[in-house]
């Protein structure tokens, strides 16, 4: 038998700049933020994408004028410094090597699935108050970013 577990999963890198291509276009582009790859499994829920958008709002990942990550992104904009956040769906976060080489993605939402709760994740995520970019659902992309720290957390929603 197996159990399925809602994890909705993220992997936050602290950046100075961001930008995500598909082909020649440039569809979602920041400065200094957070570059969030979203992965979404079979058993996620809205819920799920609004507890974890509340979770990386407020992710104290930004060093104060002491060098300690003391501030959120939603402390950046109060603070009235330039932040955003540029999220790219990315299904290999669900990748499960148990059994050989070759990953295989049965834990994975099916695309329609995740595609309403990648725009819902978007939309809880603006709805918090942070500046939101992003990438193309289901397309191929060219993510190109400068870290910052650099600073890489995973997180899921057993964690938000």
């Amino acid at each position: 038998m197996v159990v399925f577990f809602r994890e909705m999963r993220g992997v936050v890198q602290r950046v100075q700049s961001a930008m995500v291509r598909v082909g020649e276009k440039t569809t979602g582009s920041i400065g200094a933020g957070l570059l969030i790859y979203l992965g979404i499994g079979k058993t996620d829920r809205t819920e799920d994408a609004e507890a974890l958008a509340k979770k990386i709002s407020q992710l104290r990942v930004f060093v104060d004028d002491k060098d300690k990550m003391t501030h959120s992104l939603l402390d950046l904009q109060h603070l009235n410094r330039p932040s955003a956040a540029l999220v790219v769906s990315q299904f290999t976060l669900f990748a499960d090597l148990s059994r050989g080489r070759r990953p295989s993605f049965h834990l994975a939402a099916d695309p329609i699935h995740a595609e309403k709760l990648y725009l819902h994740f978007l939309n809880a995520l603006g709805n918090e108050g942070v500046c939101v970019e992003q990438g193309r659902f289901g397309a191929m992309m060219q993510v190109h970013s400068i870290g910052d720290g650099p600073v890489t957390l995973c997180i899921d929603t057993n964690e938000a």
